[in-house]
């Protein structure tokens, strides 16, 4: 996969906001993919038309039946001072740190980091919350956020 740097990524700044602030030896680890890489991830991995998830067709795994669970709010956790995960998105993922994780905006903006960093970095993700996807390399959980403040558990059927 091929990287282009923080500075030239579309949202760049919300990992350089003032009221949350990233050291930069996890800036370091927070890699937004070029377009072709995320062309290729989100087609290989999301959906091969789609390229984004408000047009996801019932043939794409996101839009299937018995995916995800209820909703629950993510938005409290993200206003309050903690940073924790929402509770019941750390009860799903249960990954070692180092699981590379990728956060997909849509199919030209993919941001691949750590499990670990994405933890403690949650809420800079989120700053752009227009239904984002969380997966984890060769894992099958996975996290649907919604722009109304809500997430969804789920796991990735296998193709």
């Amino acid at each position: 996969m091929n990287y282009v740097p923080l500075s030239d990524f579309k949202w760049g700044w919300i990992f350089r906001h003032r009221e949350l602030p990233i050291s930069s030896e996890h800036l370091e680890l927070i890699r937004p993919l070029d377009k072709a890489s995320a062309n290729q991830y989100w087609k290989t991995h999301i959906s091969k038309e789609a390229a984004h998830a408000v047009n996801f067709l019932g043939d794409d795994w996101p839009n299937q039946n018995g995916v995800w669970q209820e909703k629950q709010n993510w938005e409290a956790a993200w206003e309050s001072d903690s940073q924790d995960l929402p509770e019941a998105l750390a009860e799903h993922i249960q990954w070692e740190s180092n699981v590379s994780v990728f956060f997909c905006y849509d199919v030209d903006h993919i941001v691949q980091t750590r499990w670990d960093i994405f933890q403690q970095h949650w809420k800079n993700f989120l700053f752009v919350d227009d239904e984002p996807i969380l997966l984890g390399k060769n894992r099958s959980e996975s996290v649907r956020f919604h722009s109304d403040g809500s997430y969804q558990t789920g796991i990735k059927p296998k193709r």
